[in-house]
């Protein structure tokens, strides 16, 4: 899947971030059993969509892969707002971006806002 990395299950830790049906979920609570007689050991993950809150569990062996998702974090400076998106340009490269606009946040024309980006989506984390 394009913008993931391939890693074993067993590297993961709660706190990161990890992919299950092309969605991007991070890590509420990991927990493992013991290899049995008949099968390897495996783990079961409490996981958190990152962008609609949803909560799921996964169920994997240890050993098995797991997509990652490449997380990209950064700054813009809101231009405007026009409906229910927010247009800001990022600090970085000075391009011009358009977030959905989060609901509990103060966004305001002139303030400086902390994005993400994960396969694809952009989200607002923050607001200065």
């Amino acid at each position: 899947m394009p913008g993931t990395n391939r890693v074993e299950i067993r590297t993961l830790k709660v706190g990161r971030y990890c992919c299950v049906d092309d969605k991007a979920y991070k890590i509420n609570s990991i927990s493992t059993s013991k290899p049995g007689k008949h099968g390897s050991a495996k783990a079961r993950m409490d996981l958190a969509d990152i962008f609609t809150g949803s909560k799921i569990s996964h169920v994997g062996s240890v050993s098995s892969t797991i997509n990652v998702p490449i997380i990209e974090k950064g700054t813009a400076m809101v231009t405007h707002l026009e409906g229910a998106d927010v247009h800001a340009m990022n600090m970085k490269d000075h391009s011009m971006m358009i977030l959905p606009l989060e609901e509990g946040l103060a966004v305001e024309a002139g303030k400086e806002i902390m994005w993400m980006e994960a396969l694809g989506r952009f989200k607002i984390i923050r607001d200065h």
